[in-house]
């Protein structure tokens, strides 16, 4: 399969998994359910635009990029610390599997991510340098 490809998957995967996620942080109660949790929805358009509009366009491979770091970061976040909330809270809750599940599967998926459009964007910044004349040596 070609690199766009895997990185459409990739990236498409990762933004249901995320979505997913914050509802199952909704239902959860982990998340209040107000108004600043419909800031995922311009970042996940934004991201989906990238995927599907900008694919292997710089501008593209730098929103993926991004969106791809913060969704790998979103397990860090809850699997660590004071802030971790994967525990006894979680596991008390009905949907603790599929919580712990869409966390793990976002990590993969974003961090994959992460690394297609890094190849992505080096690839095309590649490309674009330019060449320098040397004369071959006898």
């Amino acid at each position: 399969m070609k690199h766009k490809g895997l990185l459409t998957i990739a990236s498409l995967l990762s933004i249901l998994f995320l979505i997913s996620h914050l509802a199952g942080d909704i239902a959860v109660g982990i998340e209040s359910g107000k108004t600043p949790n419909l800031l995922a929805i311009p970042i996940a358009v934004l991201w989906l635009y990238a995927t599907l509009v900008l694919a292997e366009r710089r501008s593209g491979y730098v929103i993926i990029l991004l969106g791809s770091l913060l969704g790998a970061y979103v397990p860090v976040v809850h699997f660590r610390g004071a802030q971790g909330v994967v525990g006894p809270r979680i596991a008390a809750s009905g949907g603790a599997f599929f919580f712990v599940w869409t966390l793990l599967a976002l990590g993969v998926t974003a961090l994959f991510s992460v690394i297609l459009s890094a190849q992505g964007l080096w690839r095309s910044l590649a490309s674009r340098a330019p060449q320098a004349d040397v004369a071959p040596r006898d």
